[in-house]
């Protein structure tokens, strides 16, 4: 109750930091700390609630895998959709509250790749439309004075900027914090575009392996003008967009030198890719 106070206009760290110890000292701490922090950011008063938010945020900080994979769960996640859906709370909710909850889910998705739930559950929201974009978190947002990160955290594959990160953390000073918010902010964006390229890369080679797979069956008793008019044209059709996929494999492929078994796939899509065109023209010759 200390560290959510809505009469107090700043935040009490010191409670902040005295709710994370206890969380941690008491056994059952990590599961009943999501459903008080839930309960409190739900209310009415805009001040608790965003109180309640910060808090949340440090304890995932400060308070280790146990909490991680309590908040984690669908459970306490659709206690925050609540906050944003116009169908429970996001009607009376005010928008300072529902952009933070927004802000925290979507930097979750990127500090917790493996947590397949918080990804689920945050694309939902922007496939109902209530999330619209994903959100730029402001400059001037100082974070929780210090906090350790999750051994998953994406800093983890970088030790100078781990490092980096730490000593901003560390320190009390307002522009510090503020370097520290940047850096944070360049490491998710980086991650954000490996990731689309990720899904880009995926996508194509799906999409190659499910046109090359119907273009066989197709060739397989295709009979030239004696095939159906919707045979041929879906053919047609095929191949067009086969012949489009090729530069896009080439351009992925470029992209992917870094990563070889990556690459092997790129590459091992392409030949599947030019036997099919082959064995078209070769159908096609011969009718």
């Amino acid at each position: 109750d200390k560290a959510t106070d809505p009469s107090v206009p700043e935040e009490n760290w010191e409670c902040i930091q005295q709710f994370c110890e206890q969380v941690n000292a008491d056994t059952e701490g990590p599961v009943l700390a999501p459903r008080l922090l839930a309960h409190k950011i739900q209310s009415p008063q805009e001040m608790e609630a965003l109180h309640a938010l910060t808090v949340l945020e440090t304890c995932v900080n400060n308070c280790g895998g146990r909490f991680h994979s309590e908040i984690a769960k669908f459970r306490f996640l659709n206690e925050l959709i609540k906050v944003l859906s116009p169908k429970y709370y996001g009607t009376w909710s005010s928008e300072k509250v529902k952009s933070r909850v927004t802000e925290v889910m979507f930097s979750w998705t990127v500090w917790f790749p493996q947590e397949v739930k918080i990804r689920d559950a945050y694309q939902m929201l922007k496939k109902q439309g209530i999330v619209k974009e994903d959100p730029k978190v402001p400059e001037d947002k100082i974070l929780p004075p210090p906090s350790p990160r999750p051994q998953s955290s994406i800093f983890d594959r970088d030790e100078e900027k781990s490092k980096l990160l730490a000593r901003l953390l560390k320190s009390s000073r307002p522009e510090d914090l503020q370097a520290a918010n940047r850096l944070i902010k360049s490491v998710m964006k980086e991650e954000q575009e490996k990731l689309a390229k990720v899904s880009r890369r995926e996508s194509t080679i799906r999409e190659v392996s499910e046109n090359v797979t119907r273009m066989d069956k197709l060739l397989e008793n295709y009979q030239g003008q004696g095939s159906s008019q919707a045979d041929q044209e879906t053919l047609q059709t095929l191949v067009q967009r086969c012949e489009k996929l090729r530069p896009l494999l080439f351009r992925l492929a470029s992209e992917t030198v870094d990563d070889d078994e990556a690459l092997a796939g790129i590459l091992q899509a392409n030949d599947r890719l030019t036997r099919a065109l082959g064995r078209y023209r070769q159908v096609s010759a011969s009718h």
